[in-house]
This record gives structure tokens, sequence and C-alpha cells, in this order.
């Protein structure tokens, strides 16, 4: 299936986050967790594009997207005008259905087609865990997460990050 430009701004954006994280800038908690949702809501979309609460969950993640390309190009503002023309550049041309980043059109059972760069782990529990518990570890460590089942969680962001945030839930492994 191709491309489509809410696919492009979603990547950007995660691409964008990252970046601002690398730079030491500070983005709200939230966005991560918000990011990985609406991924999950492009790929509901994908599968059935007619269905009428598939393009429901499109239209939510639009606005998601853009409230989330608001809060981020704002502070992009802040590290400099040429960083933030760059930035409103490639949202500008995926807009006009630009492909700005490749993205693979592999399977995924979690989260299709991950940003290409960023690692992935897929860990399981022995018990159930609250979800906030993993979430919490998620959002301090600026990566993805999200529950496949009780059991099974899934993880991507920068390496060094999963890397951290899988030793930092080495305790539950053992629960």
């Amino acid at each position: 299936m191709s491309v489509l430009p809410v696919e492009q701004a979603w990547m950007i954006l995660i691409n964008l986050s990252s970046d601002l994280k690398n730079k030491g800038i500070q983005t709200p908690p939230t966005i991560n967790k918000d990011l990985g949702l609406i991924k999950s809501q492009i790929s509901f979309y994908k599968k059935d594009t007619s269905h009428p609460d598939m393009i429901n969950e499109m239209a939510r993640a639009d606005m998601a997207l853009n409230e989330i390309q608001g809060i981020l190009l704002n502070l992009a503002e802040g590290v400099g005008e040429d960083y933030y023309a760059g930035w409103l550049d490639k949202l500008n041309r995926a807009n006009r259905g630009e492909i700005v980043y490749e993205i693979s059109d592999h399977s995924s059972k979690f989260l299709l087609n991950p940003p290409p760069g960023f690692s992935y782990a897929k860990i399981t529990m022995k018990s159930p865990l609250a979800e906030e518990r993993v979430q919490e570890i998620a959002e301090s460590f600026g990566i993805i997460m999200e529950f496949d089942t009780d059991l099974t969680v899934a993880l991507y962001g920068n390496k060094e990050d999963v890397q951290l945030a899988l030793r930092e839930m080495a305790p539950f492994f053992t629960e």
C-alpha cells in the first residue's frame, strides 16, 4: 500500500521529537505515547480504508498530529529560525504528498513500519503488569511503548534509550 501524507507527517514528527531530545530540549511527556497511538490509528486505517470507523480513526489521528506538530514546531522555533524552517519545509512537502522519509513496507504485530534508525524490543512478562508502570519508564526515556497483550510489550526508539529502558524494566521480568 502506498505511503500516506499523514504517515510522512508522523515520521517527520517522530524525527523532530527525537532531534529535540538529542538537543536537550524537553518535550511534553505524553508526546511519545500519543505518537505511538497515532501510528496505530494510521495502521488500522490502512487495513481497510473504506470502513467508516477506520475513516474516523484517520480523522482523529490527523487532528492529534496537528496538535503535536504545533507543540514541536514551537519548541523548534526556540532552537533557531533555520532549524524551524527546515522542519516546517519537511512537513509542507509531506502535506503535498512528497516522500520525505522512506517507510519500509514490512508487517509487524505491533507498530507497523517503525521509523528507520530506531531500535525495537519486544518483552514478555511472567505476569500481567499495569500499563502505567511501563509507560512511566517509556516516557522518562523518550521511547514509544505498545502493549500487545497483558504480558507482551513492544518498545522502540533510539537504541541507547531502549537499552536503558529495558534495564530499568528488568525487575518486571521476574515478577
